[in-house]
């Protein structure tokens, strides 16, 4: 921390509270619609053998990425009901990216609206999700003798982008 951090109160940039930090949803009512569109990125890294196998759909619960993919949309659409303070927002469109690499998968979900409010909270739940399904449908194959996990990890979790424009 700096001497310039140490003047400023960090509750003056919080939106989510009040003056007397209560938490609180942010009014957004008087805000004009606006195009919102935003895109978020992570990874999860694996073993080469089992990213092998979902290349090849070699896993016992079927086609991984496809079912990542139904989470990540699923999971776009119900945010408002995970992430406490999020607007229910009208969703009008959702693209899932999947790369499969040596040793992860990555994904980038862009989430797009029209509303008042932004969606990047949106894309970062089809992130998460999306890659805690992929996580769930190779677990067999990623666990050691012992049960753990001990190469397997979620990173690098993050937006990429976000825009608006007037509508």
């Amino acid at each position: 921390m700096n001497e310039r951090d140490e003047d400023i109160d960090p509750s003056d940039d919080l939106t989510h509270t009040d003056e007397s930090g209560e938490v609180q949803m942010v009014d957004v009512g008087s805000k004009p619609d606006t195009a919102r569109r935003a895109v978020a990125a992570g990874e999860i890294r694996l073993s080469p053998s089992t990213v092998d196998a979902i290349r090849d759909d070699a896993l016992s619960k079927g086609d991984v990425l496809a079912t990542a993919r139904v989470g990540a949309v699923q999971a776009v659409k119900h945010t408002w009901e995970t992430i406490p303070m999020c607007h229910q927002i009208p969703i009008t469109n959702v693209d899932t990216e999947f790369e499969v690499g040596e040793d992860r998968v990555s994904v980038e979900v862009a989430v797009e609206t029209t509303g008042k409010t932004g969606c990047e909270m949106e894309a970062l739940e089809g992130v998460t999700t999306g890659l805690n399904v992929v996580w769930d449908m190779v677990k067999a194959a990623e666990k050691d003798d012992d049960g753990q996990y001990p190469g397997t990890s979620i990173e690098n979790v993050r937006v990429v982008s976000k825009e608006k424009r007037t509508v």
